[in-house]
Protein backbone atom coordinates (compact mmCIF):
# COMPACT_ATOMS: atom_id res chain seq x y z
CA UNK A 1 0.00 0.00 0.00
CA UNK A 2 1.30 3.57 -0.66
CA UNK A 3 2.35 5.06 2.39
CA UNK A 4 2.92 8.59 0.22
CA UNK A 5 1.43 10.79 -2.42
CA UNK A 6 3.00 13.37 -4.05
CA UNK A 7 2.01 17.09 -4.19
CA UNK A 8 -0.78 17.42 -6.84
CA UNK A 9 0.81 20.37 -7.78
CA UNK A 10 3.88 18.89 -8.74
CA UNK A 11 5.27 19.11 -12.29
CA UNK A 12 8.01 18.14 -13.92
CA UNK A 13 10.64 20.51 -14.21
CA UNK A 14 12.81 20.14 -16.55
CA UNK A 15 14.89 17.46 -18.53
CA UNK A 16 18.44 17.47 -19.22
CA UNK A 17 19.62 15.80 -22.09
CA UNK A 18 23.09 14.23 -22.66
CA UNK A 19 24.16 14.80 -26.66
CA UNK A 20 26.69 14.79 -28.82
CA UNK A 21 27.20 17.93 -30.43
CA UNK A 22 26.45 21.04 -28.35
CA UNK A 23 25.53 23.21 -31.67
CA UNK A 24 23.54 19.90 -33.66
CA UNK A 25 21.20 19.86 -30.49
CA UNK A 26 20.45 23.92 -30.65
CA UNK A 27 19.79 24.26 -33.78
CA UNK A 28 17.16 21.21 -33.62
CA UNK A 29 15.45 22.62 -30.32
CA UNK A 30 15.92 26.16 -31.01
CA UNK A 31 16.63 26.35 -34.76
CA UNK A 32 13.22 23.83 -35.40
CA UNK A 33 11.48 23.80 -32.54
CA UNK A 34 11.31 27.18 -31.13
CA UNK A 35 12.72 26.87 -27.85
CA UNK A 36 15.17 29.87 -26.78
CA UNK A 37 18.57 29.67 -25.06
CA UNK A 38 18.36 31.14 -21.51
CA UNK A 39 22.04 30.39 -20.70
CA UNK A 40 25.53 28.71 -21.86
CA UNK A 41 27.53 26.88 -19.65
CA UNK A 42 30.76 27.14 -20.69
CA UNK A 43 31.18 24.94 -24.53
CA UNK A 44 29.63 22.40 -22.98
CA UNK A 45 26.10 22.80 -21.65
CA UNK A 46 23.26 25.17 -22.45
CA UNK A 47 19.73 25.58 -21.03
CA UNK A 48 16.72 26.29 -23.16
CA UNK A 49 13.02 27.27 -22.65
CA UNK A 50 9.81 28.28 -23.87
CA UNK A 51 8.42 31.68 -22.72
CA UNK A 52 11.40 32.82 -20.20
CA UNK A 53 11.16 30.04 -17.52
CA UNK A 54 14.35 29.34 -16.50
CA UNK A 55 15.04 26.13 -18.52
CA UNK A 56 12.67 23.84 -19.68
CA UNK A 57 15.90 21.49 -21.50
CA UNK A 58 18.90 21.15 -20.31
CA UNK A 59 21.65 20.13 -22.98
CA UNK A 60 25.21 18.53 -22.25
CA UNK A 61 27.89 17.06 -23.74
CA UNK A 62 29.81 16.52 -20.57
CA UNK A 63 30.26 12.26 -20.76
CA UNK A 64 28.81 12.12 -24.05
CA UNK A 65 30.78 14.61 -26.88
CA UNK A 66 31.09 12.79 -30.22
CA UNK A 67 29.16 9.82 -28.73
CA UNK A 68 26.86 7.09 -31.48
CA UNK A 69 23.21 7.86 -31.21
CA UNK A 70 20.95 6.81 -28.16
CA UNK A 71 20.63 2.89 -28.89
CA UNK A 72 16.75 2.37 -28.59
CA UNK A 73 17.13 -1.03 -27.11
CA UNK A 74 19.04 -0.11 -24.20
CA UNK A 75 17.30 0.95 -20.79
CA UNK A 76 16.81 5.34 -20.69
CA UNK A 77 14.98 7.63 -21.62
CA UNK A 78 12.17 6.75 -24.03
CA UNK A 79 10.65 10.46 -25.38
CA UNK A 80 10.69 13.94 -23.49
CA UNK A 81 7.20 15.18 -23.97
CA UNK A 82 6.58 18.69 -24.98
CA UNK A 83 2.97 19.96 -23.97
CA UNK A 84 1.96 22.67 -26.50
CA UNK A 85 -0.88 24.95 -25.04
CA UNK A 86 -3.50 24.34 -27.95
CA UNK A 87 -4.50 22.52 -30.38
CA UNK A 88 -3.46 24.93 -33.27
CA UNK A 89 0.10 25.22 -31.57
CA UNK A 90 0.51 21.38 -32.52
CA UNK A 91 -1.02 22.09 -35.75
CA UNK A 92 2.07 24.90 -36.29
CA UNK A 93 4.32 22.90 -35.54
CA UNK A 94 4.02 19.86 -37.00
CA UNK A 95 3.13 21.81 -40.35
CA UNK A 96 6.90 23.32 -39.64
CA UNK A 97 8.50 19.64 -39.29
CA UNK A 98 6.50 18.76 -42.56
CA UNK A 99 8.01 21.84 -44.38
CA UNK A 100 11.49 21.37 -43.16
CA UNK A 101 10.79 17.67 -44.15
CA UNK A 102 12.06 16.91 -40.78
CA UNK A 103 11.39 13.00 -40.01
CA UNK A 104 7.97 12.15 -37.89
CA UNK A 105 8.60 8.58 -36.77
CA UNK A 106 4.71 8.55 -35.29
CA UNK A 107 1.33 10.27 -34.19
CA UNK A 108 -1.34 9.03 -32.37
CA UNK A 109 -4.82 10.00 -30.72
CA UNK A 110 -4.57 9.17 -26.92
CA UNK A 111 -8.04 10.21 -26.29
CA UNK A 112 -6.76 12.98 -23.41
CA UNK A 113 -3.98 13.97 -26.46
CA UNK A 114 -3.09 14.27 -29.63
CA UNK A 115 0.81 13.13 -30.13
CA UNK A 116 3.30 13.56 -33.05
CA UNK A 117 6.66 11.65 -32.37
CA UNK A 118 10.17 12.21 -33.70
CA UNK A 119 13.85 11.93 -32.68
CA UNK A 120 16.51 14.00 -32.23
CA UNK A 121 19.83 14.24 -33.50
CA UNK A 122 20.84 11.90 -31.10
CA UNK A 123 18.37 9.52 -30.84
CA UNK A 124 16.47 10.48 -27.99
CA UNK A 125 12.46 10.18 -29.16
CA UNK A 126 10.46 13.32 -28.38
CA UNK A 127 7.12 14.01 -28.17
CA UNK A 128 5.02 16.87 -29.01
CA UNK A 129 1.61 17.05 -27.74
CA UNK A 130 -1.74 18.71 -26.83
CA UNK A 131 -3.99 17.94 -23.79
CA UNK A 132 -7.51 17.83 -24.71
CA UNK A 133 -9.79 19.52 -21.98
CA UNK A 134 -9.77 17.14 -18.93
CA UNK A 135 -14.05 17.06 -19.07
CA UNK A 136 -13.27 15.28 -22.37
CA UNK A 137 -11.24 12.81 -21.29
CA UNK A 138 -12.23 9.40 -21.98
CA UNK A 139 -13.58 7.02 -18.86
CA UNK A 140 -14.03 3.62 -18.33
CA UNK A 141 -17.47 2.67 -16.70
CA UNK A 142 -15.79 2.60 -13.44
CA UNK A 143 -14.08 6.35 -13.65
CA UNK A 144 -10.85 4.85 -14.20
CA UNK A 145 -9.10 7.06 -17.15
CA UNK A 146 -9.54 5.27 -21.05
CA UNK A 147 -6.33 5.95 -22.23
CA UNK A 148 -5.68 4.19 -25.74
CA UNK A 149 -3.71 4.64 -29.02
CA UNK A 150 -5.82 5.02 -31.97
CA UNK A 151 -4.30 7.07 -35.43
CA UNK A 152 -4.29 10.76 -35.75
CA UNK A 153 -6.12 11.92 -38.01
CA UNK A 154 -3.01 14.31 -39.11
CA UNK A 155 -5.25 16.24 -41.68
CA UNK A 156 -7.83 17.44 -39.46
CA UNK A 157 -5.15 18.45 -37.37
CA UNK A 158 -3.64 20.64 -40.13
CA UNK A 159 -7.15 21.83 -40.05
CA UNK A 160 -6.59 24.34 -37.44
CA UNK A 161 -4.66 26.39 -39.23
CA UNK A 162 -6.95 27.92 -41.44
CA UNK A 163 -8.51 29.54 -39.59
Amino acid sequence: MQDYKIPNQTRIGHVHLKVSDLQRSLDFYCNLLGFEVTMKYGADAAFISAGGYHHHIGLNTWYSKNAPKADTNRVGLFHTAILYPTRKDLALIVDRLIQKNYPITGSADHGVSEAIYLDDPDGNGVELYWDRPKELWPQKPDGELDMYTRPLNTRDLLSELKD
